[in-house]
């Protein structure tokens, strides 16, 4: 595997991962959003998959952002009987974001594109080395 691969691998997975972190802002954005009338859905969460493609070129395997899917866990129900969204029992349904697992995965895809970055960094300074050598 040379440079270019290195750096190849490296920027798809820090593009996919870029996906995941813009999926989980609006996850967050959205926690606390309702309908605006019964019987109507609030915001869904959305979960991203990941799958391998081969680069034809390098040989290697390159993560790509594979779906943004809805998830299906149920809302949460909260008893707000006032509010517009109310259902005839006086049931508000709210997203189904947590924040704490979004904040998980926020970490888990903030250190995954930093390891990426750490990559680029060593074949950075692997070729920069090599050529101070090929210099002497």
């Amino acid at each position: 595997m040379d440079f270019d691969d290195t750096l190849k691998i490296s920027a798809a997975a820090m593009t996919a991962q870029t996906t995941r972190l813009r999926v989980i802002a609006e996850n967050l954005a959205n926690a606390g959003s309702t309908a605006n009338s019964p019987g109507v859905d609030p915001y869904r969460r959305k979960i991203v998959t990941f799958r391998n493609v081969l680069d034809q070129a390098t040989g290697g395997k390159l993560v790509k952002v594979d779906k943004v899917l809805p998830d299906a866990s149920p809302f949460e129900l909260k008893y707000t009987p006032g509010h517009p969204a109310a259902d005839a029992n006086g049931y508000v349904r709210f997203p189904n974001v947590n924040s704490m697992i979004e904040m998980a995965d926020l970490k888990d895809a903030n250190r995954s594109y930093q390891a990426n970055i750490d990559v680029i960094d060593v074949a950075k300074s692997m070729l920069s080395k090599a050529i101070g050598l090929l210099q002497n």
